[in-house]
């Protein structure tokens, strides 16, 4: 992918053509389900969902000019992945989507820390990646991000 890329929307366009539906899918679930708050954007060179400074001022620690990033979303060769923070440090919520993961679909769970792996766009859960969106508000999101990853 170009390091130019200035929106979600060149973002998709420039993913390889068999990634281009199941970005596009993800997207659409994701600006469906988030609740509200959260802003859509390029952040670490993929679509990101963040709380915008608007919300939350003191901007991620690592970089304190960037607004707190909450999921990434990506395409690589190999796989889409989404990178939701709010599963680190085997949250309940990472314990609940390891949980409900094989009643939304039929391939093994490819998971890092709070990385999502999906190498056939076509069976991706999207259903249960709505639920999983649905989970988390902004507010919740800081208070999570400030009690355990700031502390950690």
């Amino acid at each position: 992918m170009s390091k130019n890329i200035l929106t979600p929307e060149e973002y998709v366009a420039q993913a390889t053509p068999d990634k281009q539906e199941g970005l596009s899918q993800l997207r659409l679930v994701f600006q469906q389900n988030l609740p509200a708050g959260f802003e859509e954007i390029i952040n670490y060179g993929m679509i990101g969902y963040v709380v915008p400074k608007a919300l939350y001022p003191k901007g991620y620690h690592c970089n304190t000019a960037l607004p707190l990033p909450f999921i990434g979303l990506g395409a690589t060769k190999g796989h889409i992945s989404v990178h939701h923070m709010g599963m680190l440090e085997e949250s309940a919520l990472c314990s609940w989507f390891k949980e409900a993961y094989p009643q939304h679909s039929k391939t093994k769970l490819d998971m890092g820390k709070a990385c999502i792996r999906f190498k056939k766009p076509q069976e991706i859960p999207l259903a249960l990646m709505a639920e999983l969106a649905q989970k988390m508000t902004p507010a919740q999101w800081i208070n999570y991000y400030e009690t355990t990853i700031l502390k950690a």
